[in-house]
């Protein structure tokens, strides 16, 4: 018997693997560079062979016309115009999300802030009623606060990581420890798939292709780029190339094929 979450993650994966496109960036610190046009890139994403973008409900209720691709529905934020940036607050509900037709439900902790045992709540409550509509809950688990001196040390990230798969999380989004063995190890730790927080925006093409494919020889689920892709000089064509590491495995080298045939 196939279930509900089951039919859901097919629509935001392929061949079990997310090459997802998060878009939740303007709602923490205003309407960025590449999301001015949220409709807009989400075409272009889709265009590439993106499995799935993450937006905020307002977005969701903008779109013109349904996406072709999975659409998940981020339920927590802040802004960096508050006190307390690191407290994610719920802004949207899970059966909001089932009404709007999302694919996914996700919301984000940050764990050793002073404000972690209010998102661990909601982390809890979220996860049950994900169950209860059986759509798949996906934790965006950061070290990020007051008591995390090193937020990339292997030993944090694969608590953090253990915590959301604990709470009843179906995928849980984390940070790269830097180095593929560490992050074997936090994949394995993990007792749900973990995909990569795509972090800062880098400097060439060939470093975000390597990263990518560097998570997925530790054994990650997938993906999640946000800023390596919307502030991107073509972001449907590096998504047809991210596609090619993520999905279907092939190397960097034959990614990059993509960018230089493009460029000739």
């Amino acid at each position: 018997m196939v279930f509900g979450k089951q039919v859901r993650l097919n629509r935001i994966t392929k061949n079990g693997r997310m090459l997802c496109i998060p878009m939740d960036h303007s709602f923490t610190i205003g309407p960025v560079k590449g999301l001015e046009n949220p409709e807009e890139m989400i075409v272009k994403v889709a265009k590439g062979g993106a499995t799935a973008f993450l937006v905020h409900k307002g977005i969701i209720k903008s779109l013109k016309k349904p996406v072709p691709i999975g659409m998940i529905m981020h339920a927590s934020a802040s802004t960096h115009l508050s006190l307390a940036p690191n407290r994610k607050m719920l802004c949207a509900s899970v059966l909001e999300g089932v009404r709007l037709g999302a694919d996914a439900i996700s919301i984000h902790v940050n764990m050793g802030s002073k404000e972690e045992p209010e998102m661990l709540e909601q982390l809890g409550m979220v996860a049950d009623q994900c169950d209860d509509y059986q759509i798949p809950f996906i934790a965006m688990m950061y070290p990020r606060g007051e008591n995390i001196k090193d937020p990339s040390d292997p030993e944090v990230v694969a608590h953090v990581a253990r915590v959301g798969a604990e709470s009843g999380a179906d995928i849980v989004k984390t940070v790269y420890t830097g180095d593929i063995e560490s992050f074997r190890d936090v994949v394995r730790k993990c007792p749900v798939p973990v995909v990569l927080a795509g972090g800062a925006k880098v400097e060439t093409d060939d470093e975000i292709l390597k990263l990518a494919d560097d998570v997925m020889e530790a054994g990650a689920m997938g993906v999640t780029f946000g800023r390596n892709v919307f502030q991107h000089r073509d972001p449907t064509l590096i998504v047809r190339a991210l596609r090619r590491i993520v999905i279907d495995r092939r190397s960097v080298e034959e990614a990059m094929e993509v960018m230089s045939a493009a460029n000739a």
